[in-house]
Formats: C-alpha cells, sequence, structure tokens
C-alpha cells in the first residue's frame, strides 16, 4: 500500500505498509548520520521506525502507543512539512507541536464525528481531534525516546528535540477524574436496571465489576485470561480466591477475588453455558465479545463497551432530572480510567491500608496512591473550619455571600 501524496484527502497507510518516494522516504535526509558506523539495517525512515518498534512487540500497550506517535509524526512530515522525517529540524518540530494542539486540515488528520475506525478503513484518520495537553507532552515524550535511539543507532546525526526546553512532568497532587458517590450510584442503577437474562446486560455488569472491584487498566482485561483465577486456603482454613494479573510493565501481581466478584465471574460464566468456576490453565479471556469464536477482545472495543455505559447513565439521569446537566455531562466525560480512578478513591477512602491499595492497583509508589485520598482531604478541610478561626471583630456589617 502506498502513501498517496497528491490526494488532497490521502488513506494514511500503517507503517507496515507505507512506501514513500525515494526524495520523502529519509534515504537521504538532511539529518541522516555520515561517517558513522550504523548499528541498524534500515536505509530509510520507515524502516528505522520498525527497528525502533520492534523493541515494544513484547508490550502491546506500549508497542501500540509509540507505534501511533511515529506514525503521525512521519506522515506530517511527509505531507505538511514536504520533508522525510529524517531531514525534521528544531525549527519543524517546534511547528509539529503546534500542530498537535488543532490537527488541520480536519479532514485529512481527524476521524469524522468521533467515529472510530480500524487501521485499515479508508475512514481511518491518525487523530480524534485536538489532543490534550497531556497527550501533547506524551508524543513529544515518545518522540524524543525515538530519535535519541535513533541517533544511538548510528542512524540520525541529532535529535532535534534535544534543543527544546525539556519540562519535567510534577505529579497532580490529587486526582481529579473520577465520579463522586452520588455519580456512581447513576451508572450502577443504570447498569442494574437492564434484563437481568440478558448476556449484553450480565456482561456489562461483569466488566464494570472487574473494573471496580479489581481497579484493572482496560488493557488488563483485554490481555489477561480467566485461567488466572485461583483459590487457596489462609491460615484461619478459609477458601480465599485470587486473581493473578500481567499488568503495565509485564509485572505480574494478585488482585483478591472477593466474594462478591466471584458471584458474578460465576453469573456471568453460567450465562454464557459455562461452570460457574474457571478451571485451572483455562485460557478463555476475561471478557469475550457478543456472539463469534471466544477471542480477546481489543481495548478499542472495551473502550466502545465503556463509553457507551456512561452515555446510557447520562441520558437516564437527564430523564429523570432535566436540571441534572453538570452531573449528567460529567458522567458522559466518564472512561474506563475514570473507573479505575473511581475504584481507587474509594479504597483509599475507607479503612484499607494504603499499601494494600497501592499493590491491588499495581502502582510503583505508595506517593502515587495518596493521591485517592479524597476523604483525607475533605477531614482536613472539615478540621481546619472547627479549628482554625482568624475571628475578626464584628462590625455588624453582615454577613458577605460567598455564592458566585
Amino acid at each position: 500500500m502506498t502513501l498517496v501524496i497528491a490526494d488532497a484527502t490521502p488513506h494514511l497507510a500503517p507503517i507496515e505498509t507505507t512506501v514513500l518516494p525515494r526524495a520523502l522516504d529519509g534515504s537521504q535526509g538532511a539529518n541522516r548520520a555520515v561517517g558513522t558506523r550504523a548499528q541498524i539495517s534500515a536505509t530509510n525512515d520507515p524502516d528505522a521506525i520498525k527497528a525502533w518498534l520492534a523493541r515494544f512487540v513484547d508490550s502491546p500497550t506500549t508497542f501500540s502507543s509509540y507505534r501511533k506517535e511515529a506514525e503521525r509524526l512521519l506522515w506530517w512530515s511527509v505531507l505538511e512539512c514536504g520533508k522525510p522525517l529524517s531531514g525534521l529540524n528544531h525549527e519543524d518540530l517546534l511547528a509539529y507541536q503546534n500542530f498537535l494542539r488543532d490537527p488541520q486540515p480536519a479532514a485529512r488528520w481527524c476521524m469524522p464525528n468521533g467515529r472510530k475506525f480500524g487501521r485499515l478503513d479508508a475512514g481511518w484518520r491518525p487523530f480524534s481531534g485536538p489532543l490534550s495537553a497531556s497527550s501533547q507532552r506524551q508524543a513529544i515524550v515518545i518522540l524524543n525516546t525515538l530519535f535519541s535511539w535513533l541517533v544511538n543507532a548510528g542512524y540520525l546525526a541529532g535529535n532535534p528535540l534535544s534543543l527544546s526546553r525539556q519540562r519535567r512532568r510534577r505529579a497532580e497532587p490529587r486526582i481529579v477524574r473520577y465520579l463522586d458517590d452520588a455519580s456512581w450510584q447513576v451508572v450502577k442503577d443504570s447498569i442494574a436496571s437492564a434484563p437481568p437474562d440478558d448476556l449484553r446486560a450480565v456482561r456489562v455488569r461483569w466488566l464494570f465489576s472487574l473494573l471496580y472491584i479489581c481497579g484493572l487498566r482496560v488493557s488488563e482485561v483485554a490481555a489477561n485470561d480467566m485461567g488466572g483465577f485461583f483459590s487457596r486456603v489462609d491460615r484461619t482454613g478459609e477458601t480465599r480466591w485470587w486473581l493473578e494479573i500481567l499488568g503495565k510493565g509485564d509485572k505480574l501481581r494478585l488482585v483478591p477475588a472477593t466474594s462478591e466478584l466471584m458471584q458474578e465471574l460465576a453469573r456471568y460464566r453460567r450465562q454464557l453455558g459455562l461452570s460457574a468456576l474457571p478451571q485451572l490453565g483455562e485460557t478463555l479471556p476475561l471478557l469475550l465479545p457478543l456472539g463469534g469464536e471466544p477471542r480477546q477482545m481489543t481495548r478499542a472495543a472495551l473502550h466502545a463497551v465503556i463509553k457507551q455505559v456512561f452515555a446510557d447513565a447520562a441520558d437516564s439521569l437527564l430523564a429523570r432530572n432535566p436540571a441534572a446537566v453538570v452531573q449528567a455531562g460529567r458522567i458522559r466525560a466518564a472512561s474506563a480510567h475514570w473507573l479505575r480512578h473511581t475504584a481507587g478513591s474509594a479504597m483509599a477512602s475507607g479503612d484499607m491500608d494504603l499499601r494494600h491499595v497501592r499493590d491491588n492497583l499495581g502502582h510503583e509508589s505508595i506517593a502515587t496512591t495518596s493521591r485517592y485520598l479524597h476523604a483525607e482531604d475533605d477531614h482536613r478541610h472539615a478540621e481546619t473550619e472547627r479549628g482554625h478561626r482568624l475571628s475578626w471583630p464584628d462590625t455588624s456589617a453582615g454577613p458577605v455571600s460567598t455564592d458566585a
């Protein structure tokens, strides 16, 4: 498949099948290393990118994210800049950062009306729309990694991003993308209102049980199977179930499979005509697509299911209470990662040891987990309100309104 440059709205080919004219394929790029013994066999930009990506094939989430950013820059350099990727300089990369804020022309770069298409579909585009500030930063971090590696590999003479001012990203002091108790209840009520014997409804209930009770990432639901469930007897003689998860960074962790979770698992499996409990070594995915062969669902498909649930919950809320526009909008904006944050906030705000919350969620640092302590913040606010006052003398002017 060839990337057609003359077309006003070309079908942008995946990196695996992209073929560029010699003048734009990087074989003669202005930033190509000269007089250096190359450590890779690639002689053009697409092949050099594929050599870099080959390092991440065992980590599907990382591979997909890195491939996306490399493809975007490759196509932009050719279509908008008229240069091979290996001919980009510092000024070009500054222009690219501006492009990420609003990819134009939208007909070429953005999928229409927020729809999603497969990578090989003619309607596919690299963007859904302008990137958020955090996504822009992430894109540049990934591309800086790409350029640095290509320099070390002897393919590029220099890294055009190395001249940019690198701002150290600071962790947010608190998690803000989560659902409060009232909004989470709206979502649960919406899910529970579906017919109890409908496979689609049972599947949604099982998916949200996994995401909330276990605090899993969508990638972890997509990549793990039911063979990860196992039981063992504790010191008191009680049988306890666990779920072994291969998570971020290819790290294994054990997540408690509570009795509530196991009940939902049994409910879902019976609906599929299976035994209530999984068998040792079972390879059936944690969540199955509706109909067809038993196979793992993609992260995109899981995200679509989750977003539809939030949209349905928002609609049901507005149908009951048309004035709840703000709350419904927040529910509609929620995503799978919001649900993970909601789970983490609930765990951290209860009586659970913060170290256990950290291990359940697979965090590297307790500092990351501490950002879920909303209840602790609320308690601190109430204590400050009660015990720390300035107490100005009363001037009889009456209270000042704090309403907006």
